[in-house]
């Protein structure tokens, strides 16, 4: 069981939580909601919870709450540019649909 990074979304996380001055790592999750059913949750953590799974990738701690890793095992975070977009996109292995905007996805 694994979340990965990207080596360009490691140094945004990098450079967030330096900009930020405190937090442990990153924190991937999800939540009900979304045309799909799901949708996915990014945030700093400053401390841990009991239910918490964490992963080391290039430098980053990501931290994942046991049941949103039952929908995110195997997902690589990536950190991409697209005309004036940016942002974090993941590629989730256990996806069976995604809604047209890629937010939500269900499995």
């Amino acid at each position: 069981m694994a979340i990965t990074l990207t080596e360009a979304a490691a140094q945004r996380v990098k450079k967030f939580l330096e900009g930020r001055g405190r937090g442990i790592g990153l924190r991937v999750g999800v939540k009900t909601s979304g045309c799909s059913g799901m949708s996915y949750v990014l945030e700093f953590v400053d401390e841990l919870n009991i239910d918490d799974v964490t992963f080391e990738d290039k430098g980053v701690t990501v931290v994942v709450d046991k049941k949103s890793l039952v929908y995110l095992d195997g997902t690589q975070l990536d950190y991409v540019r697209e005309g004036l977009n940016e942002g974090f996109k993941y590629s989730n292995p256990n996806t069976k649909n995604e809604c047209g905007c890629g937010e939500s996805f269900n499995v």
